[in-house]
């Protein structure tokens, strides 16, 4: 079995990263998971020389993803002469919303492998490192495991996402730009009814490219989800008292950080999507309020709500431990009474700096850790930086409201 390796970030060694060729899964451990090593488009772009065994030269595919899907709208856009303005169309260069799907979301897209490659990995490991994993229950978290790698190695799966890509593309893509009029850059010249070469390209190779990298990333989150799905299944070895108040599931809420460069990818479709609304149509950023905010609501559903399947592992370790604590605290504070109210201590034993008081002190506080587990491992803080990712490229629309002299003026009141 050929492995290639892999740096998980600083402080750990190099590891094996399991390779493409692992088909069935076979013999697959925590330090092998990846969501990215596998696929066909995986093998392709190692023959192609285009990624190593551990996602690297991410260069070259950024260089061959703009070549491919950006360059020859460009080109073709100016042997149509409709590559910048002024011009009887809408140049190509003027579309904001194309300049940032190919040049800025489908990079994010590539370069979000490499960063979930190198996160999720120590996460996953982490259910072994502490110890969550009773020898009992080995073999099913293997088989996790191994099921994770089946479905990303599989080869159907993604055929069947570029078939209902070109299939949508067929019946929807294409007839709603032939259907758009012929001012657009993508239209054909002289009122011609159809497409112009640049329209064609775009239709039948850069959309499709982008799309499939986008379903591809939900077809991953998937796979993601079901992982953690039956790993949630399993009788895992939970503290109440774990000071994450996750019981000691807490780790997951890295898992968000893994998927950032995707939060600022949807953002920046976004944002590209109401610029060009703004600059052909009129329309004003307040006009998205409500999409703004629902997409942020969505992506915070798809992506941190597979950690949620813990909940109800997470609600039973927490009503079984204050139930077992409450048992304690009332039988240790029924002995503290007698010895210290009902005259009970030796003599020649003070009470100030009794051992009595800080145990019950720490039991009052064990319980009180207990009162305050959460019942999903997120931390507040990993949302908030997952949705800076997805706010950060519509930000910038705001000087389509007010200058950037205003603008910066209230940003410094909200501070001081």
């Amino acid at each position: 079995m050929s492995r290639a390796w892999a740096a998980h970030g600083p402080g750990r060694a190099a590891r094996p990263a399991i390779s493409a060729s692992d088909d069935a899964g076979a013999g697959a451990t925590a330090q092998d998971f990846s969501l990215v090593l596998g696929g066909p488009l995986y093998q392709l772009l190692r023959c192609a020389h285009l990624s190593d065994g551990a996602l690297g030269l991410a260069h070259r595919r950024l260089v061959a993803a703009v070549a491919i899907m950006w360059a020859p709208l460009a080109m073709l856009s100016a042997l149509q002469g409709a590559l910048i303005g002024p011009s009887a169309r809408t140049a190509f260069l003027d579309d904001v919303g194309f300049q940032v799907r190919f040049l800025l979301v489908a990079p994010l897209l590539i370069l979000a492998e490499l960063m979930v490659h190198r996160r999720l990995q120590p996460v996953v490991d982490e259910f072994n490192i502490r110890g969550l994993i009773k020898p009992a229950q080995a073999d099913q978290f293997a088989q996790a495991l191994s099921e994770a790698a089946r479905w990303r190695n599989a080869v159907v799966a993604e055929v069947a996402l570029l078939a209902v890509v070109y299939a949508a593309g067929v019946l929807f893509t294409l007839r709603r730009y032939q259907a758009m009029g012929g001012e657009g850059w993508f239209a054909a010249p002289g009122g011609e009814a159809g497409l112009s070469p640049a329209g064609l390209w775009l239709v039948f190779v850069s959309l499709p490219l982008l799309q499939f990298l986008l379903l591809r990333w939900y077809f991953r989150l998937f796979i993601w989800a079901r992982f953690l799905w039956r790993v949630s299944r399993l009788d895992l070895d939970l503290d109440v008292t774990h000071p994450d108040r996750s019981a000691g599931l807490g780790f997951l809420t890295e898992s968000l950080a893994a998927f950032v460069p995707i939060a600022a990818a949807h953002g920046a479709l976004f944002a590209g999507m109401i610029a060009d609304r703004i600059l052909f149509t009129g329309a004003s950023l307040i006009d998205f309020q409500l999409e703004i905010v629902g997409g942020a609501v969505l992506l915070v559903l798809v992506f941190a709500g597979p950690l949620a399947v813990f909940g109800p592992r997470l609600e039973c370790v927490k009503r079984a431990g204050l139930r077992r604590f409450g048992a304690l605290g009332q039988t240790y504070a029924r002995d503290f009474r007698r010895k210290w109210f009902a005259d009970g201590a030796p003599p020649d034993e003070p009470l100030v700096g009794s051992a009595d008081i800080q145990s019950l002190a720490d039991l009052g506080n064990s319980y009180g850790a207990a009162e305050q587990m959460r019942f999903a491992p997120i931390r507040a803080s990993a949302l908030l930086v997952f949705l800076a990712a997805y706010l950060a490229p519509i930000v910038p629309l705001l000087l389509t409201v007010m200058p950037a002299e205003k603008l910066l003026g209230r940003m410094v009141e909200l501070v001081f």
